[in-house]
């Protein structure tokens, strides 16, 4: 057996398991594609490494941005625990897993997100739940890029009314409360369990969430016969002229992890999203989300930050037809000019079916995270929304 295969065997296997009942421990390794530095914390290691590229190059072979920190391994298993976990929410029945789920591409499968338990039934939140597949790697956060780092991102779902409820003083307090948190979070921080320090090791845990290793990358590194020929007629159609899907989503990540207005349709009922728009006084922010990563698309159904596109092929035929035209009736845009402005289709059926299948190749979970079998605070682990199946 490989080295390489070793390492995760072992990670996955020992990674953070439970000595007894109510004894946890946190793994000392790197998880898997990570490398521990002297420093004690770990280090990304692909084979974008040996390219060398300007940024945001969009080749074959270009070279990944670096990650924006670098974390402990105990902190990136404590996170690990957190993200499992519904003492994160304040009723305990949702955790981070209910909606970023580990058998929907880290998304829920739903147009829009299910929030907060209320006397009616669950909240309808109006929008979808995004993957986290190299969210890491990202500079804007949430649909609207209303967060700028990882950690940031991490605490708005757990301090928002409408989703897992708590307070600053809220969540702290349950963590310290608990048999097994403080001494974990000791172990991984200086200073304890803080609301700083709850981000931090669920933005860590999030850095591990990584998707490099496709047929699209054996491609890349020089794996001519990883692709099919329809695969790689779309892999040219996506990045040539006509079609201009790698103008944002830049490969290797697939995204440009910036704001874009395409003139997106309105929600299944009706309602109109004005994106970072509300919050900004820019009338190009009207309309503008953030561009999401297309690896794993094919596991993450529907589409668009409101779910309004049910498979991919919906998703292309939407840019391929005239620039607006299923955009808000009434809806101030300014509408990003890679999207086509004349009227009727500009790539033929085949380009279609060929990026499609070229979006089938960006599929990787070999990195998936363990679920641990049980967590800290002593409560269910949450893999779903307490009470669906």
């Amino acid at each position: 057996m490989k080295a390489t295969s070793l390492l995760i065997l072992f990670y996955f296997c020992c990674a953070g398991v439970t000595a007894g009942a109510n004894s946890f421990e946190l793994s000392a390794n790197c998880p898997p594609s990570f490398e521990k530095l002297t420093s004690g914390v770990c280090q990304l290691r692909t084979l974008y490494d040996f390219y060398d590229s300007p940024e945001q190059h969009g080749g074959v072979q270009a070279r990944l941005p670096e990650l924006p920190a670098r974390y402990t391994p105990e902190q990136m298993d404590l996170g690990r625990f957190l993200f499992f976990d519904p003492i994160l929410s304040v009723n305990q029945d949702m955790s981070c897993a209910s909606c970023h789920q580990l058998d929907k591409g880290l998304g829920d499968g739903r147009k829009t997100s299910l929030g907060a338990m209320t006397d009616e039934g669950r909240k309808s939140l109006p929008r979808a739940t995004p993957t986290l597949w190299n969210v890491g790697f990202l500079r804007k956060f949430m649909w609207d890029g209303r967060a700028d780092t990882l950690t940031e991102q991490a605490l708005l779902p757990l301090l928002s009314v409408d989703e897992m409820g708590h307070s600053k003083e809220g969540v702290v307090r349950a963590l310290q409360s608990s048999k097994s948190y403080p001494a974990l979070f000791n172990r991984a921080f200086q200073d304890g369990i803080t609301l700083n320090n709850i981000a931090i090791a669920l933005g860590a845990f999030q850095t591990t969430l990584i998707s490099l290793n496709s047929r699209y990358d054996r491609y890349a590194h020089g794996d001519e016969e990883a692709l099919d020929q329809s695969e790689i007629r779309g892999y040219n159609a996506f990045r040539g002229f006509v079609g201009r899907c790698s103008q944002c989503h830049i490969p290797p990540l697939f995204t440009d992890s910036e704001l874009a207005v395409v003139g997106a349709p309105a929600g299944m009922d009706g309602a109109v999203d004005d994106g970072a728009g509300a919050l900004s006084d820019d009338p190009f922010m009207i309309g503008a989300f953030r561009v999401p990563t297309l690896r794993n698309a094919a596991l993450t159904a529907p589409y668009f930050h409101n779910g309004v596109f049910n498979d991919l092929d919906e998703v292309v035929g939407f840019y391929n037809k005239t620039r607006g035209h299923r955009a808000p009736e009434g809806q101030p845009l300014k509408i990003h000019w890679h999207v086509h402005m004349t009227d009727g289709p500009k790539l033929s059926e085949r380009n279609v079916s060929d990026i499609v299948a070229f979006l089938q190749t960006l599929t990787d979970e070999k990195l998936m995270p363990q679920v641990p079998l049980s967590v800290p605070s002593g409560l269910p682990v949450l893999t779903t929304i307490k009470g669906e199946q």
